[in-house]
C-alpha cells in the first residue's frame, strides 16, 4: 500500500503552489519559533526547510519566514488536530496551525458539513491510523536493490520499508524519526518528503457522488491557510 498526503489536483496549479508555499512557510515559522533560527541546532526547522526545498520553494520565502519568527512582533501558532467523517463514513484527520482557534474550528467544521461529512470528537477516527515517521526516497537514478535498501533502513533504526515502483517509503517510530533521518542522510540519501504522519491502516475506495463531495472537501481544506496536512483513509476511483 502506498501512503501519500493528499495531492494538489490539476487545473489550479498556480493557486495550489501558492497555497503550498503559505503552508510550508508557516511550518518553518513555527519550527523557528519553537527551537531557534539555526537549522543545524533545530531538527524540526531543518526538516521543514528540506521539505520546502523539495517543493522548490524559493530561498527568499524560507529566509523571510525565519526572520518573521525571530522578530519582536512574532505570532505564536497553536497546533490542533481535528477529526471527523466524510461522505460514506471515511475517516479524515485535519492538522492545523492557527493563531485563532475559534476561527479555524468554525472553518474546518464548515468544510465537513458543506460536503456531507461531520466533525467529531478528538479520537473518533485516529484509532484507524498509525502515527509514524515517513521518509520517501525517489528510486529514479538510485542504484540499490530492494533487499539492500531494506538492510540499510533497518540498520538506521527504521521499522519497515514499503517498496513502490517509483519510491521507497521508510517507516519509523515517531520518536526514532530524527535518528533514522540523520543516519540515512549521513549515507547520502535525500528525501522527496519527510515528517511524522498519520497513516491509514486500511484504505476505502470511493466513487460517484461521494468521490465528488470528498474531492471538493479536500479542496476546501487545501484553500484554508490554517490547514497544514489532511490525512484520510479513502482513495478515489478513476
Amino acid at each position: 500500500m502506498k501512503f501519500k498526503l493528499f495531492k494538489d489536483r490539476k487545473g489550479k496549479a498556480d493557486q495550489a503552489k501558492n497555497n503550498k508555499f503559505v503552508k510550508l512557510s508557516r511550518e518553518i515559522y513555527v519550527q523557528a519559533r519553537k527551537g531557534g533560527a539555526n537549522p543545524e541546532a533545530n531538527f524540526g526547522l531543518k526538516t521543514a526547510i528540506a521539505n520546502a526545498r523539495a517543493e522548490q520553494m524559493p530561498n527568499d520565502n524560507v529566509e523571510r519566514a525565519i526572520k518573521k519568527a525571530t522578530g519582536g512582533d512574532a505570532v505564536d501558532y497553536e497546533e490542533i488536530m481535528y477529526e471527523g467523517y466524510g461522505p460514506g463514513g471515511v475517516a479524515i484527520m485535519v492538522r492545523c496551525l492557527t493563531d485563532n482557534r475559534n476561527r479555524t474550528a468554525a472553518d474546518v467544521r464548515s468544510a465537513f458539513n458543506k460536503r456531507g461529512g461531520n466533525m467529531g470528537e478528538s479520537g473518533c477516527v485516529s484509532y484507524m491510523f498509525d502515527h509514524k515517521g515517513l521518509l520517501v526516497v525517489d528510486r529514479e537514478g538510485l542504484e540499490i536493490d530492494e533487499d539492500s535498501m531494506m538492510m540499510v533502513t533497518l540498520e538506521a533504526g527504521a521499522e519497515d520499508l514499503v517498496v513502490n515502483d517509483d519510491s521507497f517509503e521508510i517507516l519509523t517510530h515517531p520518536h526514532e524519526f530524527e535518528q533514522v533521518k540523520g543516519a540515512l542522510e549521513a549515507e547520502g540519501y535525500t528525501f522527496v518528503s519527510a515528517g511524522v504522519r498519520w497513516l491509514p491502516q486500511n484504505m476505502v475506495a470511493v466513487e460517484g457522488e461521494n468521490a465528488d463531495k470528498l474531492s471538493k472537501m479536500m479542496d476546501s481544506f487545501d484553500d484554508n491557510d490554517d490547514v497544514q496536512d489532511v490525512y484520510t483513509n479513502f482513495e478515489l476511483e478513476d
